[in-house]
């Protein structure tokens, strides 16, 4: 990874938190694939896609730079956990039919990532980067969020938000791209599941870190007003997009 690591810690909250991702999305990438023996996933955290995958994939590897993440990560028969960042894939030449990075690609040395994709890809292997964007929640709270998000915590959002913002639209991909149909995380959730996965983000860590955790408390506060009981679960959509390809070894990428 580039620059500082912000999930190297806090493993727990960001498995406790984090939305897992759609079955469909899965189900999707699978059907491109040109066999279902072996799927990566780098950057894979506490492991919300790849377990997903592992029904579908005869074996899978989670690959990931924190030990704190892996330590948290959710276990299955069929998924190898290993600690190594995403421009040294700890995975065989020619090995994988699928290679994903669910929500972290923005974070990787791009080229290197790259160079390792061509290296374990199987014949006609898919890569998926994989993103979502930011919550939507209901009409009378949303302009207290967009608030938050665009005012209030934005200026501690690091430069690669905006790579996750755009759906990855905007970075380099020499693959034989495909298109992911439409398709969203969509949850119910509490206030505390929703502050709990706030305090996940790195700008909210970065806000901490800067002397300035005051500005998510007061912004729970008035979420709070807004909210009612605490205790009823509200409607949370979030937006799945990114970039799949094929890996083509005779073609110029």
């Amino acid at each position: 990874m580039t620059g500082t690591n912000w999930f190297a810690d806090g493993g727990k909250d960001y498995a406790r938190y984090r939305p897992g991702y759609p079955p469909r999305l899965a189900a999707f990438l699978t059907s491109l694939a040109p066999s279902t023996a072996v799927a990566v996933d780098v950057g894979c955290g506490n492991g919300q896609l790849t377990v997903q995958l592992a029904g579908h994939f005869d074996a899978v590897v989670g690959v990931d730079p924190s030990a704190d993440q892996l330590a948290h990560a959710t276990p299955h028969d069929r998924v190898r956990y290993l600690c190594a960042p995403a421009e040294r894939v700890p995975v065989a030449d020619r090995s994988a039919a699928l290679i994903t990075a669910a929500q972290a690609a923005h974070w990787f040395d791009l080229p290197a990532f790259y160079a390792e994709v061509r290296r374990i890809a199987t014949d006609d292997a898919v890569i998926a980067l994989i993103s979502y964007g930011l919550i939507e929640l209901e009409a009378d709270l949303t302009e207290r969020f967009d608030r938050f998000y665009r005012d209030e915590i934005g200026p501690f959002w690091t430069p690669e938000r905006a790579l996750v913002e755009s759906g990855y639209a905007e970075l380099g991909f020499p693959f034989d791209e495909r298109t992911i149909p439409p398709m969203a995380i969509t949850a119910r959730w509490d206030l505390r599941r929703l502050l709990g996965y706030l305090a996940t983000w790195s700008a909210v860590r970065r806000a901490g870190d800067a002397g300035r955790a005051d500005v998510l408390r007061e912004f729970a506060a008035d979420l709070t007003a807004l909210w009612g009981d605490p205790e009823v679960a509200r409607p949370v959509v979030a937006p799945i997009a990114g970039r799949v390809g094929i890996v083509r070894r005779q073609s110029r990428q």
